[in-house]
């Protein structure tokens, strides 16, 4: 795991942040305009499987075009793919964990009347995770790290909660 996060830290952090921001986008926005939890699952899900796959083929065109443009990075022998897979992988697995209290409470009916807060609660581990994986790659205070990527994130989340909050009583 320690080489996956030496060799793809940049797709790792760029695929992990950004799954986490726009899913959890989704959930607080969800909240905001006190849509059902069906289907603020249902809008993550899919956030989560096309906006992965959206990024990755984005990561992909890029890094090749880079490669078309001034050749290839001395000593860098990864294919445009791999890094493009690794940040599919990394928004996949690090953008579902808000959705997680969502598919307890569906399907287990747990967390029913606190799955927003819950989702807050894992959504914020998951930032202080990924900043702390962060920091520690690159020789940074994991504290500090791991408290930037949760400002960044939670920035982005009471905006989303906002304009549904907003939308709801308009519409």
């Amino acid at each position: 795991m320690k080489r996956f996060f030496e060799v793809y830290l940049k797709e790792f952090v760029y695929g992990a942040l950004d799954g986490t921001v726009t899913t959890f986008a989704i959930i607080a926005g969800g909240a905001g305009a006190s849509l059902n939890s069906s289907i603020v699952l249902i809008l993550g899900i899919s956030n989560v499987l096309a906006d992965g796959f959206s990024m990755a083929s984005s990561n992909y065109l890029s890094e090749k075009s880079d490669r078309e443009q001034s050749g290839d990075i001395a000593g860098v022998k990864i294919k445009p793919f791999k890094r493009a897979f690794a940040t599919f992988i990394s928004f996949i697995v690090v953008g579902s964990i808000p959705l997680f209290p969502y598919l307890m409470n569906i399907f287990f009916g747990i967390w029913t009347e606190q799955t927003f807060f819950v989702s807050c609660v894992f959504t914020s581990i998951a930032f202080l995770l990924v900043g702390q994986i962060r920091g520690r790659m690159t020789n940074k205070n994991q504290f500090f790290s791991g408290v930037e990527t949760l400002a960044i994130g939670g920035v982005a989340a009471l905006v989303a909660y906002s304009v549904g909050a907003f939308l709801d009583k308009i519409i």
